[in-house]
């Protein structure tokens, strides 16, 4: 990607994940860049193929992340809260109505989004699973498949701001608690034992 393409999408996620992609326009855009709207649209054809190609890096940006806690975690419970402590992060800058703007209006880019989301993240979540059961850590009765779906539909679910409105709950709060409900659901009693250590060294932290 060239230069000017990547700070305009850097922009542009800015500004998409604290004011929802409805509300910001290419002009909005152009101002905040400090380049002519032109500009812009010589680098993309228009608003819909900013936010694909903007969708498409988030998708890339992440999974390579999250391939990197794959590799680097001692166990899958670290892999679990490494990942969740990078998504709090970006989470506590999104505003929950993009999900919406991006499912009510940009049909392609939502094409992107939920195929990442049930082929690549799902397969990530499959195997952090299977990990945690071969070390013990997990039960090894769950299902993977079906857990796996469980987990995703969890993430999402905290968007929904007709479950969780935002001017009555914290995005990051909700997440954290749904992941620790998820975990302590799955985990074997060592499992458990790991989970409270981590939490607490968490909590510490902040």
């Amino acid at each position: 990607m060239d230069p000017i393409s990547f700070r305009i999408i850097e922009s542009a996620e800015e500004m998409f994940f604290r004011y929802g992609i409805k509300s910001i326009t290419m002009d909005d855009i152009a101002k905040q860049l400090g380049m002519s709207k032109k500009t812009i649209y010589q680098h993309f054809s228009d608003k819909d193929k900013l936010v694909e190609s903007l969708i498409s890096e988030h998708i890339k940006r992440n999974t390579n992340q999250m391939c990197h806690f794959q590799s680097s975690a001692k166990n899958a419970i670290e892999e679990v809260l490494h990942t969740m402590k990078h998504l709090g992060e970006m989470f506590s800058k999104i505003n929950p109505t993009m999900f919406y703007d991006l499912f009510k209006y940009h049909h392609e880019s939502w094409k992107i989004y939920k195929n990442f989301k049930d082929k690549n993240l799902a397969s990530i979540v499959e195997a952090n699973l299977a990990r945690g059961i071969q070390e013990k850590l997990y039960r090894s009765d769950i299902h993977l498949k079906a857990l796996a779906k469980l987990r995703i539909e969890e993430v999402e679910m905290g968007f929904n701001q007709d479950i969780f409105p935002s001017d009555q709950f914290s995005l990051v709060e909700v997440q954290i608690e749904m992941l620790k409900h998820f975990l302590l659901g799955i985990s074997s009693i060592k499992g458990h034992k790991l989970v409270n250590t981590y939490m607490n060294i968490l909590e510490n932290e902040n």
